[in-house]
């Protein structure tokens, strides 16, 4: 099978090919003219379909991703971490482009890492709305500090003006993500279904739904929470080393975040996750490792409301 590498950056990528015992490299530019060089340079090499792997680095992935996949790619995208992990085990003394595209490549061919699967244009164009309101209420939030803080009036009265301009956007924004949602069925559907969890409101249902659009094609529960990197991280070392666990953080930071308030809540409200949470707090845990574990068991309960299409039902271990 064929391998390929592929380091991307703003403008360009660069392409490593393992084929047929023989390993070729090329830098080519990101825009549309570049795919279509690739795919030029891969037919002259006789390169058929294989396996290309990238590092999920901001959004350049993305469109390199989906041209691959529809060209009948395998194509795995992968954190940069294990890329790094596994240059330290290879002792690397170089960072280039180059030298990461080769061993991107010699990582996908060593360790055939999980495909990945491009998300519905519902689902795409739903987590671009998600991602460009959770900016607007970033920046919006950024001006408001700043007028808290300025004593010119000049200024106040401009960054009044943007602060009113920011809000009118982000009122449009949100009513075009729910309309999105009330018209496709699929999407309408997930959302009634995350709602029906006890701390999940409707917001939170959605940055949920545009994080993990694919969610249930995860092979189980604990595969989604290691996406958000809610798993717990455990330190331990002999007998003198016993850490305290936490959250590994190595996953879906917006998703995490998006669950913080949502977990308080339901430690609040629902009443099986209230249970949880004091058996918790009887174990001596701290509160901040109760609430990561709440985040965890929101994600499972998503997980299982959206694979088996039931709505969550507070009563379904005491009905077993």
């Amino acid at each position: 099978m064929s391998i390929l590498g592929l380091d991307i950056s703003k403008n360009t990528f660069h392409a490593t090919v393992f084929h047929h015992n023989k390993s070729y490299r090329r830098t080519f530019g990101k825009q549309p003219k570049g795919f279509a060089e690739l795919h030029r340079w891969l037919s002259k090499k006789a390169v058929a379909c294989g396996h290309a792997c990238m590092e999920a680095t901001g959004i350049y992935w993305e469109q390199v991703a989906h041209v691959l996949h529809e060209l009948g790619w395998t194509v795995s995208v992968i954190t940069p971490l294990r890329i790094k992990a596994f240059a330290q085990t290879d002792l690397a003394r170089n960072k280039t482009d180059r030298y990461d595209s080769w061993l991107i490549a010699r990582f996908c061919q060593e360790k055939r890492p999980a495909a990945w699967g491009p998300p519905s244009p519902t689902q795409r164009k739903l987590q671009a709305l998600s991602r460009h309101l959770e900016a607007l209420e970033q920046t919006l939030q950024q001006q408001r500090n700043r007028l808290e803080a300025c004593v010119d009036e000049t200024v106040q009265q401009s960054l009044q003006e943007i602060i009113t301009q920011l809000e009118h956007h982000i009122t449009k924004i949100k009513q075009q993500i729910q309309g999105h949602i009330d018209d496709t069925p699929e999407l309408k559907r997930d959302q009634d279904l995350l709602c029906s969890i006890t701390g999940i409101g409707p917001k939170t249902a959605q940055k949920i739904m545009a994080e993990v659009p694919t969610m249930t094609t995860y092979p189980n529960a604990r595969k989604v929470a290691a996406h958000a990197g809610v798993t717990p991280k455990h330190v331990q070392s002999g007998t003198s080393i016993h850490g305290k666990p936490k959250l590994s953080k190595i996953g879906n930071a917006r998703l995490r975040k998006a669950l913080y308030v949502p977990a308080i809540s339901a430690i609040q409200h629902n009443p099986i996750i209230k249970d949880f949470a004091n058996r918790l707090r009887q174990n001596g845990k701290t509160e901040m490792c109760i609430i990561g574990a709440v985040m965890r068991t929101l994600l499972h309960l998503s997980y299982g409301v959206l694979k088996h299409n039931q709505p969550f039902d507070p009563n379904f271990l005491h009905n077993a």
